[in-house]
């Protein structure tokens, strides 16, 4: 796997495709298809069309319904640029290389249409334990993902790693995870109102953990 985080993201070596034209905007050299959240669209050069994109067989619909996980997903057909971004969150590129990244729903920006995805729940974790479901991209390409705030990469096989479930961005697919339960009555664990529950990361990989659990929607006064 390939990304600035490592070191290792030598464009002359990799498809050109996907660039940061800034921090917070994702551009797109479009010469067929893309995937991109539904909305991420800010501006494109060039012929291209946008399709609301299903969710695929009858499982994944399923799996969509079922957990709320998921990305609202457009695609993106045509030649030219397209420039996409989402709140003006930090954007951040990594290039799979038949390798399979685990992403936060609501952290995915884009990603090589050619890619598998799927939903997956994390271990010990039932839908009743509140939507700790997560979108698995798979193969050889390019995924954007974006963060609130400036992240932080975490190295799991230093120590046992527990992180709050809206903070967690993206980890690698090796990694084992499970929930931690805090069992102490009125913790205040967290940035939230006292969340009881963490992932839990053990073994070999990364987790990259943004600075927030994502924008704070303000009260209605209406």
């Amino acid at each position: 796997m390939r990304s600035p985080f490592f070191g290792n993201m030598e464009q002359a070596q990799l498809p050109g495709h996907f660039a940061l034209q800034n921090s917070k905007m994702l551009r797109v050299h479009l010469n067929g298809e893309v995937l991109a959240r539904q909305g991420s669209m800010v501006a494109f050069q060039g012929q291209m069309d946008f399709d609301y994109q299903g969710s695929g067989s009858v499982g994944r619909f399923l799996k969509k319904a079922l957990t709320g996980e998921g990305v609202p997903t457009m695609r993106v057909r045509g030649q030219g640029l397209l420039f996409l971004a989402h709140n003006a969150d930090d954007i951040h590129l990594f290039y799979l290389e038949n390798e399979t990244l685990t992403v936060n729903g609501a952290n995915v920006l884009a990603w090589d249409a050619h890619l598998h995805s799927d939903i997956q729940r994390v271990q010990g974790a039932g839908i009743v334990a509140g939507g700790l479901f997560n979108t698995t991209l798979s193969g050889t390409g390019w995924v954007a993902v974006t963060a609130h705030g400036t992240p932080v990469m975490l190295d799991p096989g230093r120590a046992p790693t527990f992180v709050d479930a809206q903070s967690a961005v993206c980890w690698s697919a090796g990694l084992q995870v499970g929930v931690n339960r805090t069992f102490k009555a009125g913790a205040l664990i967290g940035r939230g109102s006292g969340e009881a529950m963490q992932l839990a990361f053990h073994g070999q990989g990364f987790v990259l953990v943004q600075a927030s659990e994502g924008p704070v929607v303000p009260p209605h006064s209406h």
